[in-house]
C-alpha cells in the first residue's frame, strides 16, 4: 500500500494532478481520497450556521475519521468514506463510497492535510501544489459558479473573509513538509512524470 498527499491552496490543482496519476497507472489499481468528504457532520446545524462556518480552518474537518479509515484500509479491511454536498454544506446522509483495501495506491488531497501530523506520517510521498494566488482565484471562482451554484459575490466574499486569511495561516506553512514542491499547478507534465516514475519503483 502507498499513500500519496497531495496539499495546495483551493484551486491549485490537488484534483487534476491525483485524477492524472489514477489516469496514468490505472484506476484499478489507484482511489483517490478527498479531504473534502470528511467535513465535519452539521446536521445538527441550519443552513444559516453552516454558511458562517469557516471550511479552511482545521476545525472544520474531521480528520479523526479520516485516519481512523486509513488505518483501517492499511490493516486489509474496506471503509465507507462519507459523501459531501456542497450544496446542503453537509455529509450525504444516504450515500458512501466504499473504498477496498485491495487497491495498491491511495492519493489523498486536500488543503489542510499536511497540517495534521499523524496524518502526514502515514504519507509515503508528499506534494505540496504551489500556484499563483490569482490563478488559484479564477479556477475557483469557474469551479464554485458551475459546480456548486455559488454567486461570483459569495466565492469573492468567502475568499477574502476566510480562505486567503487560512491559506497563509495554515495551507502555505504546511510547504515544509512536502517532498515534492510542483509549480504550475496539475498541467506540470515533467512533475507528472517524476511523479508516475517514482511510483513505478516504488510498486
Amino acid at each position: 500500500m502507498i499513500v500519496i498527499g497531495i496539499a495546495g491552496a483551493s484551486g491549485s490543482g490537488k484534483s487534476l494532478l491525483s485524477n492524472t496519476i489514477a489516469k496514468e497507472l490505472g484506476s484499478d489499481r489507484v482511489v483517490v481520497i478527498s479531504e473534502d468528504h470528511y467535513y465535519n457532520d452539521n446536521s445538527d446545524k441550519t443552513m444559516e450556521e453552516r454558511n458562517k462556518i469557516n471550511y479552511d480552518h482545521p476545525d472544520a474537518f474531521d480528520h479523526k475519521l479520516f485516519k481512523q479509515q486509513m488505518e483501517q484500509l492499511a490493516n486489509g479491511q474496506s471503509a465507507d468514506v462519507p459523501i459531501y454536498d456542497y450544496s446542503q454544506h453537509n455529509r450525504s446522509k444516504d450515500e458512501t463510497m466504499s473504498v477496498s483495501h485491495t487497491n495498491t495506491i491511495f492519493v489523498l488531497e486536500g488543503i489542510l492535510i499536511f497540517d495534521d501530523r499523524e496524518l502526514r506520517d502515514l504519507m509515503d510521498i508528499k506534494i505540496f501544489m504551489d500556484t499563483p494566488a490569482d490563478i488559484s482565484l479564477i479556477r475557483r471562482l469557474q469551479r464554485d459558479i458551475t459546480e456548486r451554484g455559488r454567486t461570483v459575490e459569495s466565492v469573492i466574499q468567502q475568499y477574502k473573509e476566510s480562505v486567503r486569511p487560512m491559506y497563509l495561516r495554515f495551507i502555505e506553512p504546511s510547504k515544509r513538509y512536502a517532498d515534492i514542491i510542483v509549480p504550475n499547478g496539475g498541467k506540470n507534465k515533467i512533475a507528472v512524470d517524476v511523479i508516475r516514475a517514482k511510483l513505478k519503483e516504488m510498486l
